[in-house]
């Protein structure tokens, strides 16, 4: 028999406000996007001519636009070699409209556990979404610390898992998505940051707030949901096509945006400068 005190909340109370409460729900949030991490460093006090480094760069987008925003001297390092030779390719495209940019900024191979720079010669650290895939996390911040010059900087964007998501759902994406298990806990990634001797300036939760901006901005999220709804309902013929492997990242992929969406994920941004020793 259904319960009697359901029937009345759902079908009574709730009946009685839903379509004002749903378009209460329409009205945004001004949800913060990806420029806040740029405003973010714009604030930090990086003199233009210093020196930054992008941290798993990519294809070289924040590095390039690092350098023109900020007038600054920019080294991109990743592990992929498509990333360097496509970020080098791009910088060379865009260096016939902006001659200086070319010389503000290199891209080579590196990671972030063995980073290819000086002892103390890094004023701005960059790491956008990279720290996830990272075995040897206390590694890579021990090396934040050891290139980061007196008074640098270290912005940090990265992703974890919250209490909403299911021991099940996580064992499933994040070995797909590459991603370290005990990265994605916010408590594990903090105490590595202060064990390499890094202070934790500024912390900033952001919970749903990309996944918000995205769907508002572009319908990411609600793209993302229908590509996995199809990739759930006919597999075969997505695997048929590209391949189990290539079909489990996409599955993965769509998932990691919905999940962000409704806060199985969220992102953090850290600002860390160099502890005192004692």
């Amino acid at each position: 028999m259904t319960n009697k005190d359901f029937l009345d909340r759902s079908y009574e109370v709730f009946a009685e406000v839903e379509e004002e409460f749903k378009g209460f729900l329409d009205e945004g949030l001004e949800p913060r996007g990806p420029e806040m991490l740029y405003e973010l460093a714009s604030g930090l006090g990086i003199r233009g001519g210093g020196s930054a480094l992008d941290i798993g760069c990519g294809e070289g987008r924040h590095s390039i636009a690092l350098a023109s925003r900020f007038g600054l001297r920019v080294k991109g390092i990743d592990p992929v070699p498509r990333h360097i030779e496509l970020a080098r390719r791009d910088l060379s495209a865009r260096a016939q409209a902006d001659p200086g940019v070319s010389d503000a900024v290199s891209f080579e191979s590196g990671r972030a556990e063995a980073i290819p720079a000086g002892d103390a010669s890094v004023d701005l650290i960059w790491c956008r979404d990279v720290l996830v895939h990272v075995e040897e996390l206390s590694a890579a911040y021990a090396e934040f610390r050891r290139v980061l010059a007196p008074g640098g900087r270290v912005l940090v964007y990265q992703m974890f898992c919250t209490e909403l998501m299911e021991p099940r759902e996580a064992d499933r994406l994040l070995p797909t998505m590459g991603c370290v298990e005990a990265n994605m806990r916010p408590d594990y990634a903090e105490a590595a940051m202060r064990t390499a001797g890094l202070r934790i300036d500024e912390c900033i939760v952001l919970g749903t707030e990309w996944g918000q901006y995205g769907q508002e901005h572009s319908g990411k999220g609600g793209r993302n949901l229908l590509h996995a709804a199809r990739l759930i309902q006919n597999p075969d013929r997505y695997i048929e096509r590209f391949g189990r492997e290539n079909y489990d990242i996409a599955l993965g992929d769509c998932l990691w945006h919905v999940y962000r969406l409704i806060g199985k994920l969220s992102d953090r941004v850290y600002v860390l400068s160099a502890a005192d020793r004692a």
